[in-house]
Parts: structure tokens; sequence; C-alpha cells
């Protein structure tokens, strides 16, 4: 059973490369607010959920810099998605809000349609 979710994990990734969307030629002003927006926000996620690249997509998409955790292969962002997050289900979106205070966003969809209303 490993063999073949590593096989399809392959073949997601493969058609996710082959058929990336464009980044939006943002102005560089408009870039550096984006990037000065997102910087508050995490990305926790596994290179071959096939949530994770429909979210990573949308991300890409709005041309957004959205830092990603890695939260399979590095124990550190597992066990903070866990223990902070409440479970351990990607992707999830850390968002540190303005006063202090974090938000765990789970689900591609409400991730996506956070990010659209927010940075579109």
């Amino acid at each position: 059973m490993s063999i073949i979710r590593w096989l399809l994990g392959r073949i997601i990734l493969f058609f996710d490369w082959l058929t990336q969307p464009k980044r939006p030629a943002h102005s560089p002003e408009r870039q550096e607010q984006l990037d000065a927006q997102t910087g508050r926000l995490s990305l926790y996620q596994y290179a071959a959920c096939p949530f994770c690249v429909k979210t990573r997509r949308a991300i890409r998409r709005l041309g957004l810099n959205i830092e990603l955790r890695d939260a399979r292969n590095d124990p550190a962002f597992r066990q903070e998605l866990e223990q902070q997050g409440g479970k351990q289900q990607v992707p999830c979106l850390r968002i540190e809000n303005p006063d202090g205070s974090i938000t765990w966003m789970y689900e591609s969809t409400d991730i996506i349609d956070y990010l659209r209303k927010h940075f579109s």
C-alpha cells in the first residue's frame, strides 16, 4: 500500500509541476504590500497531499509569498501543528492576527476563500 501511495504522490507532484499556474505580475509596490501582509501567514502542508496542492496553486495564482511548513518531514512543524493547532490535519493556515492571537484555519476551500477575500 505504501508503494501505491508513494507512486500516486509522485504522479500528483508531476502533474502539479506540469500544469503550474502563472504568478500574476504585480507592481513592485503591490508585491511589497502583499509580502508584508502575508508575512504573518504560514501554511502547514504535505508536498503530495492533493488538498495541499490545491491550496498552493491558489497561493501561486494570487501571487502570494506564504511560508510553507512541511508537517510530514519536519517533526518540529508536525508537533507545533498538533499542539498549537489542535490536530494534525493539512492543509492548515496559521494566521497571526494584529492583536498577537493565532488563528488556525483548516480545510483547503476555507483557506482559499480566506486568501481570495483578503488578497485579491
